[in-house]
Formats: C-alpha cells, structure tokens, sequence
C-alpha cells in the first residue's frame, strides 16, 4: 500500500501555484514577525534526517495504529494511524485502504508534513492504480518559507491538479493584511504551468485586484512569456505603460523585448539579450524610439557588458555604451547622478595576469552626454593601448626589479594626435622588521612620442622625448603599547613615517598633453613619485615628506576606535614643471594634511579631513563627517563638504525609526556656494509582519540649467509577493548611507570616472 507519493503532490499543487512570483531584489524584513506555526508541528513528526528523499516511490512505506482489522487484501487501520515514506508523513484517526482497486480513504485529523510544507484537512481519499486523489477543508503552512493559506478542496489526475477556493498570505490568519485568492487554479505538473479563475487581491477586507483569467508558471522553469508591466504618470513623460516580454530562447541565453508607451513622448522598444557559456557570460541591450515628440527626433541607446576567461591567466572585457545624443541621461534618469553625466565611455581589451606580470592590449572611446558642452572637452581616445608589468625578485634576497611600459595611439575628433611609448625600468629593495621597514627605489623613465604633422607643427617636433631617473626612499617605524580605555584593552600605535623624492629637471615643453592631468592632492600623494597622471608629464622633484599616523584598536574584536594622520611636504627645490594654467603650489613646503576618525560608542562614528596651506594661510580642503547608528534599524547621516573655489555643500539624510512599525525617511542636499537644492527628499514607512507602504516626496535637479523637478512615489511591498507602485526602496538607498545596514558603504558618482551608470542599474532604464 503507498499511497504517500502520490499525494505529495496536491500539497504541492498549493505552495506552488500561490507564491509562484513571491521575490524581492531586497532582503525581506521579517523583524515584526515573531516565528509562529500557523499548524502547531506534529508531535509524530520528528526531525527529517538531510539526504532524505522527498519522492517515496522506492522506498518503504511504513503504516502503524492502535487497531488493525479487515483482511489482508482490505486493511482498515484505526487509532492514531501514521504513514512514513521516505521524507513524508501522512496522519489520520483511521486510514482504509482496498488493495485490489487500489483505493485508500483517510479520514478524521488528517496530517501531512514533507519538507517545506505542513498542513490538515479533514477527508482524503484517491485511487492508486488511477493516480487520482483528493483532499478537502486544507489549511497548510510552508516551513521553507513564510506562507500559509487554506482550499477547500484539492484534486489531482495524473500530472494535472485542481485547486478549489485556494487563498494565500505571508500574514498571520488572525491579521490578514493582504491575502492571494482564487475560484479555481488549474495546473499542469508536466508543463509547469497554470490558470487561475476569478483570482482577486485583497489589502484588509478590500479588493483592489480581480483577473477573471491568469496563466503563470508554478516552478523555477524559464519559459517566454509576458512579465509584470510597470505603470506610472509624471510630468515628464505622461503616463508611461511599459510590458517586459521574455523569450526563452536556450537553457543558456535569453532575449526580454521592453516595448513602453509614454503619452508625453511617443512608443519606444527596449530588447536585452543574455548568454551565459562554461567561460564567460554577456549582455547586448539596445533601446529605440523612432521618434521622441519632445524632442522631434529618433533616441537610441546600445549597451553591451561581457567578459570571456581564455585559460588560466587571460580573459577579455568588454563595457560599451553609445547613445544618440547628449541629452540622453538627462532625459531618462531621475537623479542627479544623470545630471552630471558629462560623457559616455566604452572600453574592450584582453588582459592577462600571472604571479609576477600582468598585460593589457585596450581600446577605449568617450562620447559627449552632456549637451551644454562640446566635443573639445572629450578625452582623448586611446586606440589601441598596450601595457604591461613585470617584476623578479633577484634571488631570496630583499631586492627585486622590473619594468613598467605602455604604447598609446591616441585619437581625438577634434584635436591633433600621435602615438606615445613609455618604458620604466626599476630597481627596489623592501628592508623591515618588527617595527620598522626602509624601501628604496631606483627607477628610470623614457618616454618618447610619434606625432602627426599638424601637432609636430604646433609643439616644433615630430618625435620629442625625455628621459629622467627617479630616486625615492620609504621608512617608517612602529611603536605600540597596551592601554586601558573605559575598562576595555587597547592596542594604541604611533607609526611616523618619511618618504624622500628626488627626480632632475626635464624640459617637457615640446611634449603634447594627451592623458595627463595633476592629481588632487591628499594623504595619498604626499607618498607617489609624480603628482601627475598619465605619462606626459614626469615632475621633478627634491622633496621629503614627514608624516605621523596614530591608532586605537579595540583588543577584543579588532574594531578601530580611534585614528589621526597629520603629514605635510617639505620642498628643497621648486618644481619647474607644470601644465599650462596650473597654479604653482609646490614652494617650500606643501598644505598640512591632516585626518581623523572617532568611533565613541560602536554606534557614533565622528570624522574630519583638513588641508590648510600656511603659504596663503588659507583652507584647501575640510570635510566633516557624523553618523549614528540605531538599534535594529535607522541611521542618522550629516555631511560638510568644502573645496577651495569648488564647492561648498551640506548634506543630511536619515531614517528615524518612529516605533516598531513607523519610520521616517529624508535627505537635503544642499550647496551653500550656490544656494540652491541638490536634493530634497521626505517620506514615512509604514511596515507590518507582512505589508509595508512607503511614501516618498522628492525634489531633485532635472535639467543642466538647475531647474528642480517634483515627484511623489508611493509603493505597496506584499512580503512574499511582490509590490506595487514606484520603486521607492531603489531611491532611498542612492540617498541614504545605511539605508539598508549591510549597506554601510560609501558608492562614488560613476561620473567621477568619466563612465555612465551600469545598464542594469533603474535610474537610467528606459
């Protein structure tokens, strides 16, 4: 008698078809949700041993009660009957079963418990040799997963399963805030498919969402079809209706075709195609509007993000991005990192990598995105680029050397351009104990061009050079020392450091600029061997930096509680080399440099970076920088931000948790040089065991004029469902550091590199 696998299915049938599309791209919050069993756990039932098969069909079926009578071929089983197979058990006060038809009644408390599911009804019987059964009065819970709902009834033929008047929620059945019902759900185990009848939404007692007729699928398969659509109204774009279609076109590769309708603008067709081999994966997506009434013209954007491994050490990366015109990101991003896209850039190269080297042959290409500016403010392209590193260490010994070397051709659309090879050559020694290390380093750096007649007319020679050696020595000490702060063991360091620099003066004014720009100075410069970028420039210099760094380390867990660096450069001798324009700053001695970072509680963190000149006894650089971190959840941000004739900005943000449920949300970006709002951002949270609502007003900076755009988000989150409305939750993240606790991570502007936001990423989806 096995009766068991079989019904395992119609349980199934429910958790299946019911929570088919339950996901987020964000961790649930369960917090308000105490762990409760919606069906108290049977006490037959104990823990299922790992490794154990769900699908019973060959192994033992074992049957036990107070009573046995009938016959052989018609057991009738009473008192406390329980059936196990395998991962399964089945319960029931009496349990009939008739051998010769191969039919079976269960009946009275009946339990059933597989992994991942628990739930009673109040009759089951089906037929064995027809693989036909039912089950009615269902109340089931899900145990790998919050959800729980009830059936009237549940019946199975074959593959194919009924559900009659099947409901379904993450909430608990004393608080229905939200609950997924429907008439009649039909399924098809073999496809993996489904239709509901007369499926409706319920929020509390109220309808908000009624199909007369649904298909979806009920497992993990991919299949083509239709995807949620997203609807919204703004004043921008009008409404905007937008239908993702998915196509399953191989196990390893797919296409989504995104067809959209905005009012205000016109009909636009998205497509992205992903494909995945044993070496690599991909993704090609393209967007088109044959014609955007705003604008009076067609708007077009391709994207395409791979990377491929060929053996061990290489692999080939590719990042594209070609738009149609420069007010693309304008158009369709609503942040202001959109706004301060000046440039889009796209880059394809193979790259190896060894224990001692490291190659790279690239290409790369900027495109204006901004339409305010012109084409002269572009980079230069540089098609193709060649480097490479090398380092050996000479024997066991503390001295190694090695050779750094690129070959650039450069290109630009509308400034003359050439060709430039740099070639270093370098000697070091690393030298160190326990509290101390001296590292000196020899080096020698070539550097020569090919230029194109128009630039060789201008600088006065077609194949210019330099060539300047380079002498720096790094050392530095440790001390450190047990101390008691409070009660608790700390580590406190004091760590002074030198670094000398000596390079000889080389004319460099015959020499183009085509990649070279001056660092911004700060605690990472005052230890390089050039204070430019890129190769056409090589400064001089005879300099010695002192610097000092102290520290407080929390013993017990190795959390720093405390740490200041103060550093400064002396100069022996000006610098003669400079960029047209650049003002002169290296006389005598350079800005004070000082840092420092506070955590007095493991919830305040405290912050400041300072850089004052003594020369113009004026301030270069000061930040500030304070957090506070609340029980479970909730942050509390404040930032002031000042760069001498930059900027001048203030930046708030927060979320304050109210009470268990309420929460409120905000941030004001504000730039005090310019007096104007970056940013402006206010809402309130309201989240429940199993619902949260969010509303979220916004004001940010739309146009490149500063004219600022309104906008009011309101989203719906059905934990274990999905949600409804914007995406709230995306844009509070971008605002708020820590907005999710895991997220305590500072994410720089991708405009700082010249590079557009990710495709993937919403703000600047189509």
């Amino acid at each position: 008698m096995r009766p068991i696998p079989r019904l395992l299915a119609l349980p199934l049938l429910i958790a299946s078809s019911l929570q088919a599309h339950a996901g987020d791209d964000f961790p649930q919050n369960w917090g308000l949700c105490p762990i409760q069993d919606v069906i108290p756990a049977f006490p037959e039932v104990t823990q299922v041993p790992e490794g154990v098969a769900i699908d019973g069909k060959n192994q033992p079926t074992d049957i036990e009660g107070d009573q046995l009578s009938g016959t052989d071929a018609n057991p009738i089983f009473r008192g406390n009957v329980t059936m196990r197979n395998g991962a399964q058990f089945l319960g029931a006060d009496q349990i009939t079963y008739d051998q010769a038809q191969g039919r079976y009644t269960a009946e009275g408390n009946i339990r059933y418990q597989a992994p991942g599911m628990r739930l009673r009804a109040d009759h089951a019987e089906g037929n064995q040799n027809t693989e036909s059964h039912t089950l009615e009065d269902i109340r089931y819970q899900l145990l790998s997963r919050r959800g729980n709902g009830t059936a009237k009834s549940a019946s199975m033929v074959g593959d194919n399963g009924s559900l009659y008047g099947a409901t379904y929620s993450t909430c608990a059945p004393e608080s229905r805030h939200w609950e997924l019902s429907a008439r009649r759900i039909d399924i098809d185990q073999k496809t993996g498919m489904a239709v509901a009848h007369g499926a409706s939404l319920k929020l509390g007692n109220v309808p908000v969402l009624y199909l007369p007729w649904l298909m979806f699928p009920t497992d993990d398969r991919r299949r083509s079809g239709l995807l949620y659509p997203s609807i919204s109204n703004s004043g921008r774009n009008g409404f905007d209706w937008r239908q993702p279609i998915y196509i399953n076109l191989a196990p390893n590769y797919d296409l989504t075709l995104n067809p959209r309708f905005m009012s205000r603008r016109g009909v636009l067709l998205g497509a992205e195609f992903r494909y995945l081999n044993e070496h690599g994966s991909g993704t090609l997506g393209a967007l088109w509007m044959p014609n955007d009434d705003l604008r009076n013209r067609d708007r077009w954007r391709v994207h395409y993000n791979a990377l491929q491994d060929f053996g061990e050490h290489w692999q080939a990366r590719a990042s594209v991005n070609w738009i149609s015109d420069p007010r693309y990101f304008e158009d369709f991003t609503n942040s202001i990192d959109g706004l301060s896209q000046s440039t889009a850039y796209s880059s394809i190269g193979l790259y190896g990598r060894g224990s001692n080297w490291n190659v790279q042959l690239s290409a790369d290409h900027w495109q204006l995105a901004d339409y305010t500016l012109n084409d002269w403010i572009l980079p230069y392209d540089r098609m193709p680029r060649a480097a490479a590193h090398w380092e050996y260490p000479l024997g066991a010994g503390p001295v190694s050397f090695g050779i750094d070397a690129e070959a650039v051709r450069f290109r630009h659309s509308v400034f003359p351009a050439g060709s430039r090879l740099d070639i270093k050559p370098w000697i070091a020694a690393s030298f160190e104990g326990n509290a101390w290390f001296v590292r000196p380093t020899l080096a020698f750096r070539q550097t020569s061009y090919s230029l194109g007649p128009a630039l060789a007319q201008i600088l006065g020679s077609a194949s210019p050079s330099r060539g300047q050696s380079i002498f720096s020595v790094d050392a530095g000490l440790f001390f450190d020392r047990q101390v008691q702060y409070k009660g608790k063991d700390y580590l406190q360091t004091i760590e002074p450091r030198l670094f000398y620099l000596n390079v000889p003066y080389a004319n460099q004014d015959d020499m183009p600029i085509f990649d070279t720009q001056p660092l911004t100075f700060g605690w990472p410069q005052m230890f390089r061997d050039n204070r430019y970028s890129g190769a056409d420039r090589q400064a001089d210099a005879d300099q010695l930096t002192l610097a000092v760094s102290t520290r407080m380390i929390r013993e017990s867990d190795g959390r720093e509680r405390f740490s200041a660096s103060l550093g400064q450069i002396r100069y022996f001798r000006d610098s003669r080399v400079h960029l047209p324009g650049e003002p002169i700053t290296q006389q005598d001695r350079s800005a004070w440099v000082a840092d420092i970072n506070y955590a007095p509680t493991d919830r305040w963190t405290l912050g400041a970076s300072y850089q004052r000149d003594p020369k113009f006894r004026r301030t270069d650089l000061a930040s500030l920088r304070a957090r506070y971190m609340f029980p479970g959840e909730g942050v509390i941000n404040l930032n002031y931000r000042y760069r001498r004739a930059l900027l001048e900005q203030v930046d708030f943000s927060f979320l304050y948790p109210v009470n268990a449920s309420w929460s409120l949300v905000g941030r004001h970006y504000y730039s005090l040089r310019e007096r104007k709002t970056l940013e402006g951002l206010a809402g309130v949270q309201w989240d429940s065991c199993c619902i949260a609502v969010r509303l979220v007003a916004r004001r940010y900076m739309r146009n490149r004029d500063g004219r600022l755009d309104n906008t009011l988000m309101l989203e719906f989150e059905l934990k274990g469902l999905g949600g409804a409305g914007q995406d709230t939750r995306s844009t509070l993240r971008r605002a708020i550091l820590g907005y999710n606790r895991d997220d305590l991570y500072l994410v720089p502007p991708q405009a700082a590199t010249g590079q557009p936001p990710s495709p993937d990423q919403d703000s600047i989806r189509p």
